[in-house]
């Protein structure tokens, strides 16, 4: 006998579409109830604040809510989940390339921890150096950072911008380590090395940072690089070659 959707409890319905989206992990960060699965592999939905058991009715109202996104109820994705599972994704792919905590930065500055502390606090508070926390931990990302531990000076200037106007250190993490459209597909850092690339990428920071000011709550959204062919040369476009962003 065949089994049809209004046939399964409304618990497992949920728990069993939010699983085959990859979303479940998503829900705490989201501030939504748990689920937790029984030994017969039953699902059990939570509140997250007093763990009471959610009702059938309740279950279904929180599944309702969640299929709201898009126009058909059946295909519909949780949006915000979505981008939870995104930012995620982007965090731990950001935490497996080259950060220091601050006794590593020490040992790279040959300077004591507490002098460490107090700098990285200083340069942070300043909008002058990028650091994320990830639990209880501090890391600070490495690209930034010159051979003896410091600030690379081609970079100040756009984390001040960046930070300076409330960015997410996360985003601006991202942003800075990721192609950018704006600057011809190139990494935001690796151009500012060059002294005939850094102001346009100190206008994009500043043109971002606006951005940032204008909406604070706008996500900064990735972009696809055009095709190598189509970007403007210094020579062929008469300028920049930043794409007519100025």
């Amino acid at each position: 006998m065949s089994t049809t959707s209004s046939d399964i409890r409304p618990a497992d319905r949920l728990a069993d579409w939010l699983d085959g989206l990859g979303l479940l992990d998503q829900l705490e960060d989201a501030g939504l109830p748990k689920v937790i699965r029984g030994h017969d592999g039953r699902a059990h939905w939570q509140a997250r604040a007093t763990g009471e058991p959610l009702s059938d009715a309740e279950v279904s109202a929180l599944e309702e809510q969640l299929r709201q996104q898009g126009d058909e109820r059946e295909h519909a994705v949780p949006l915000a989940l979505v981008l939870l599972a995104r930012r995620a994704k982007v965090r731990k792919e950001l935490l497996g390339t080259l950060t220091h905590d601050h006794a590593s930065l020490a040992e790279v500055r040959d300077a004591t921890l507490n002098a460490t502390r107090f700098a990285v606090a200083k340069a942070s508070n300043a909008h002058q150096l990028l650091v994320v926390t990830t639990g209880a931990e501090t890391r600070i990302p490495a690209f930034q950072l010159d051979a003896a531990g410091e600030v690379r000076a081609e970079l100040v200037g756009v984390l001040e911008h960046l930070l300076g106007a409330g960015m997410d250190p996360w985003n601006a993490w991202a942003w800075l380590t990721q192609p950018v459209a704006l600057l011809g597909g190139g990494v935001p850092e690796k151009l500012a090395a060059d002294a005939e690339e850094a102001p346009l990428v100190l206008h994009a920071a500043k043109r971002l940072a606006d951005r940032v000011k204008a909406d604070p709550d706008a996500p900064v959204k990735p972009v696809q690089a055009p095709a190598p062919s189509a970007l403007p040369t210094k020579s062929s476009a008469g300028g920049c070659g930043c794409g007519g962003h100025h």
